[in-house]
């Protein structure tokens, strides 16, 4: 008997609520209310986003649509003759434009996505647990570091330590942004290619463990093809960072339009589409040709970009669907 008494006011205990199971008209009433009046508010953020979205792609097409429509897209695309302030004979090839952002967002993918393959590795299956979880917030304070500051650093100290070190002619170049722009996007791949190592699941482990294979070869062979989707996702939102970072790329690039010759010496100097945006729109002429070239620039980004988002989107969807155990 002394144990049942003990075990019943335990249990009495474990089901003591605050709130009553029995509520008055008025009490059931005003939770009715609250929850309702919460779910509007949150639907309204949401839509507040979502129709701060929509206004962004129609003001961007509507400036840059007078652009699109005079015939001038394909010189856009195809020309390197950036010369949009000149009054008689205008040219807006923006090809060279074009190259300069693929040049230092392919130079910091190569830099960056095998470091932060490799750190997202450490961190999920060879680092101890309470090490991972210092180091891991470490490494996502890089992304709130303000991309001036970086900028700065790179014009200030990169700059100068490339041209007096490698024998650069200049130290602002499309190698000194794609540096700046893999430490960038290092945190960002680190984060969700991390995220999808562990969500692969321990049991995979253990079961390569079971076959006789080694770490190594459970990482190489099993862990990260199982995780392919949230790298892959990683990668690309990666690239978004990259491509779509203004600061940095205006103050570290050199700002050149042009197309490096040979294509693979990165130390020359490039220019990219959001450096032009940034350093040309607060001296345009609002209306003019040259105003609604820039517009037709970013329309150009945000398909590209948009269409990134969509790639990630797709690839962290099945990650997710695999982490659920979705077929």
């Amino acid at each position: 008997m002394p144990n049942t008494t003990r075990q019943t006011g335990n249990a009495s205990k474990a089901v003591d609520f605050d709130r009553p199971l029995l509520l008055t008209p008025g009490e059931d009433m005003t939770g009715y209310l609250t929850a309702a009046i919460g779910k509007t508010l949150l639907l309204a953020v949401t839509c507040a986003s979502v129709l701060a979205v929509i206004l962004i792609f129609v003001f961007i097409t509507r400036e840059a649509w007078p652009f699109l429509t005079s015939g001038s897209l394909g010189e856009l695309l195809s020309s390197s003759n950036w010369y949009p302030a000149h009054d008689s004979a205008a040219e807006f090839g923006a090809l060279a434009l074009l190259a300069g952002s693929l040049y230092v967002t392919a130079g910091a993918l190569i830099i960056a996505v095998p470091v932060g393959l490799l750190a997202a590795v450490f961190l999920s299956d060879i680092v101890p647990f309470r090490l991972r979880q210092i180091v891991k917030p470490i490494i996502e304070l890089l992304a709130a570091i303000p991309s001036v500051a970086y900028g700065f650093f790179a014009y200030l100290v990169l700059a100068p330590w490339m041209q007096e070190n490698l024998g650069l002619p200049s130290g602002t170049n499309a190698l000194n942004a794609s540096l700046i722009l893999a430490i960038m996007a290092v945190p960002t791949i680190i984060s969700i290619a991390e995220d999808a190592l562990t969500a692969a699941g321990r049991e995979l482990r253990e079961g390569s463990y079971a076959l006789g294979a080694t770490r190594a070869e459970t990482l190489i062979k099993v862990v990260i093809p199982a995780a392919h989707s949230g790298i892959i996702a990683a990668v690309i939102l990666g690239m978004m960072r990259a491509i779509g970072e203004t600061m940095v790329v205006w103050m570290a690039s050199g700002n050149a339009a042009q197309v490096p010759s040979p294509w693979w010496d990165l130390s020359q100097s490039v220019r990219t589409m959001t450096a032009t945006i940034a350093g040309e729109m607060g001296e345009t002429v609002r209306g003019s040709q040259h105003y609604h070239c820039l517009f037709a620039l970013g329309f150009v980004l945000l398909v590209i970009t948009f269409t990134l988002n969509l790639i990630g989107e797709y690839f962290l969807s099945r990650a997710r669907r695999a982490r659920g155990g979705a077929k």
